[in-house]
C-alpha cells in the first residue's frame, strides 16, 4: 500500500472585475477497492455553495456559482489517499487468445464498453489505422496487443512539454510525434479502439517515489482497457507501464473533455491569468536515505496568456494534463 497527500490549486486572476462566474469541477478522487480516500477537502474562495451529482460515467461532479463582482477565484483540493496494489490477473493463462477475442467481441455491444469504442474522424485516421494494423497480432491476446500499442506510443512519441495545448488536434500530435501525457493517452485510445478494444481516458495524478517517471507530481492522464475475464486495466503510455499504486484516479471518460478538472463561464473581460499548481507528498514508509533527503514534493505551474475578446461569451478553461 502507498499513501499520498495531494494539494491541487487552480487560481484565476482577472484583469478587471467579472461577475456571474459559473464553474464545474471534477476534482473528487475515486473511492473504490483500488484506492481509499481517507480525506478530501475543497476550499473555494468567496465560499460558494457546491451542488454535486454523479455524471453518466460515474464521476462525482461539483457545480458552483459566484454572482458578485470578483477579481480572483481560487479552488483548492486537498486529498489524503491510500492506493492498493492490484491483484488482478491481467491475462488469464487458462483462456486461449481465441476465447479472449470472442469474449471481447461479445462485450462490444454491452454497456458500458460500447461507449468507449467510437472514434472521431480526423485527417490522419487511415494512416494511424494502418500503423495499428501492422502492430496487431490475432495470435496474441487482446492484452498483449494493448501492451504492444502502448509500447509503440512510448517508443515513437517524444515527451515534450509546451509543444501542444488542449486545442491541439490529433493530426498535429500524430505528425509531430510529440506531446505530453494527455496527447499520449489520446493517441493510444484511438489505436486501441481501431482494434476493437474498448478504452477510456483516465484523469488523475502520478505520484513520486524516486522521480523516475515522466509526469510525476502533476495532473496526469492514462488509459484503461476493458479486458475479458479481467475488467478494466490501466495502461500508462507516457511511462510504458501497467497502472498500479503510483496512480491516483479522479475521473474516467471518452476523452479529456469528459474529465476536465475545472471549466466555467463568466461575464467580463476575457483577459486573465490561470495558474495551476499540484504538490504531492509521498507518505509511504521511508528508507533512511529518503528521510535524510527530506520530504519528496513536486509542483508545477502553468499560465494561460491573456487574451482580448468579447466581454460576454462562453469561456472554458481546461488545464492540460502533463
Amino acid at each position: 500500500m502507498a499513501t499520498y497527500r495531494i494539494k491541487h490549486i487552480t487560481r484565476y486572476s482577472y484583469a478587471s472585475t467579472v461577475i456571474d462566474c459559473a464553474n464545474q469541477i471534477i476534482l473528487y478522487p475515486i473511492n473504490d477497492e483500488q484506492q481509499l480516500v481517507k480525506k478530501h477537502e475543497l476550499i473555494i474562495s468567496h465560499h460558494p455553495e457546491i451542488e454535486e451529482f454523479i455524471d453518466y460515467f460515474g464521476n462525482r461532479v461539483g457545480m458552483f456559482s459566484i454572482i458578485k463582482p470578483v477579481n480572483e477565484i481560487s479552488i483548492e483540493s486537498n486529498i489524503d489517499v491510500e492506493t492498493i496494489p492490484s491483484t488482478i490477473i491481467y491475462d488469464d493463462i487458462t483462456k486461449t487468445a481465441e476465447e479472449k477475442w470472442n469474449s471481447l467481441a461479445e462485450m462490444r455491444d454491452q454497456f458500458p464498453y460500447m461507449d468507449f469504442l467510437t472514434n472521431q474522424n480526423f485527417d490522419c485516421y487511415e494512416n494511424v489505422k494502418e500503423t495499428a494494423a501492422k502492430l496487431f497480432s490475432a495470435a496474441a491476446t487482446p492484452f498483449e496487443n494493448a501492451l504492444e500499442l502502448s509500447k509503440y506510443v512510448y517508443d515513437n512519441f517524444e515527451y515534450q512539454k509546451g509543444v501542444t495545448s488542449v486545442e491541439t488536434k490529433m493530426d498535429e500530435v500524430w505528425k509531430m510525434k510529440a506531446g505530453v501525457c494527455q496527447d499520449f493517452a489520446h493517441i493510444l485510445l484511438v489505436m486501441l479502439r481501431m482494434m476493437g478494444i474498448s478504452a477510456r481516458y483516465v484523469s488523475g495524478y502520478i505520484c513520486p517515489v524516486s522521480n523516475e517517471l515522466r509526469g510525476e507530481g502533476a495532473t496526469h492522464a492514462w488509459v484503461e482497457v476493458a479486458m475479458p475475464f479481467a475488467g478494466w486495466i490501466g495502461l500508462d503510455p507516457t511511462n510504458n507501464c501497467i497502472v498500479n499504486d503510483r496512480h491516483v484516479r479522479l475521473a474516467v471518460g471518452r476523452n479529456f473533455s469528459d474529465c476536465t478538472p475545472v471549466k466555467g463561464t463568466y461575464k467580463g473581460s476575457s483577459e486573465h491569468t490561470l495558474e495551476v499548481s499540484v504538490t504531492i507528498e509521498n507518505g509511504h514508509i521511508k528508507t533512511a536515505a529518503e528521510i535524510a533527503a527530506g520530504p519528496i514534493v513536486f509542483s508545477y505551474q502553468s499560465k494561460n496568456p491573456a487574451a482580448d475578446n468579447n466581454s460576454y461569451r462562453r469561456f472554458m478553461e481546461i488545464q492540460q494534463q502533463q
